[in-house]
């Protein structure tokens, strides 16, 4: 058995001098440390996503950022966003945040990422922004847009629902613009929505063409719920094509209480296009 020898006295008190020293450093470079509040900007195609939203054992959007955010700054970073996409929804605009003490300058963490981060995602811009800032809850609107194909192209059918049929887009916007202005959306949103409340107010909604064989519904809210955008979408083409009668997205939105059959529209036309703040 090998004997360790006591220390001498001013050994003692030397490494206590040098522990001493380290937790008055420590406790210095914490102090010096200055929280930031980074919000990304980025767009990203969701074809090859389960999603926006962070899940184990799927590939999501969230958790492809989140995970080269956490090689960037060698912690876990929790990613809050102004909005989640269903699987095969595209982001134009989506925007998250997320806080460090880390002071890597705004453009190289935009350059890192973008060289980190697969092709399906792109950032678009890095800010710092007041520590008060929510991607989430700072939001004064979203606007979405679905894209409508009147003739089958394979080069767009991750990006476009087709329905090979010429559309009257007068006779659409007719049966669209009872959803502007504030209702009870309980009709509108999927079994497993989790918001608090159902009441939304929509701004804007409207059909447009966006060349000879493809048009798009272009609508603008303050929020929305789980699979909303997709819910409204698939009634309005439901009554178009005499599927469900003429006032049934109205019936929809006067009677919330009332269980009716939901008709959901393919992820794929759909675009996350902006969030205002």
């Amino acid at each position: 058995r090998v004997q360790v020898p006591p220390l001498a006295p001013y050994k003692i008190l030397q490494s206590l001098e040098y522990s001493r020293l380290f937790f008055i450093y420590r406790k210095k470079e914490k102090e010096n440390s200055v929280e930031r509040n980074i919000k990304l900007t980025y767009s990203y195609d969701g074809s090859e996503f389960f999603g926006f939203q962070r899940q184990p054992g799927f590939r999501t959007v969230q958790g492809e950022l989140e995970k080269v955010l956490g090689t960037i700054f060698k912690n876990k970073i929790d990613l809050v966003s102004a909005g989640r996409t269903d699987r095969g929804v595209h982001a134009k605009k989506q925007v998250s945040n997320f806080y460090t003490t880390s002071s890597i300058p705004l453009e190289k963490i935009k350059r890192i990422i973008n060289g980190l981060i697969p092709n399906d995602i792109f950032i678009l811009d890095v800010e710092e922004v007041d520590l008060e800032f929510s991607s989430r809850f700072s939001a004064t609107y979203r606007s979405y847009e679905y894209y409508i194909g009147e003739d089958r192209n394979p080069f767009q059918s991750r990006y476009v629902t087709f329905v090979d049929e010429q559309l009257d887009l007068e006779r659409l916007n007719k049966i669209v613009s009872p959803l502007v202005g504030q209702h009870d959306f309980s009709n509108f949103r999927l079994s497993d929505c989790g918001s608090n409340t159902t009441i939304r107010e929509i701004y804007e909604a409207k059909f447009e063409r966006v060349n000879e064989k493809t048009i798009k519904l272009y609508v603008k809210g303050n929020a929305f719920l789980k699979s909303q955008i997709r819910i409204i979408v698939g009634t309005i083409l439901s009554i178009y094509f005499g599927k469900k009668p003429e006032n049934y997205l109205i019936e929809m939105l006067k009677n919330p209480n009332v269980q009716y059959a939901k008709i959901v529209a393919e992820p794929f036309g759909l675009h996350l296009f902006d969030i205002g703040y």
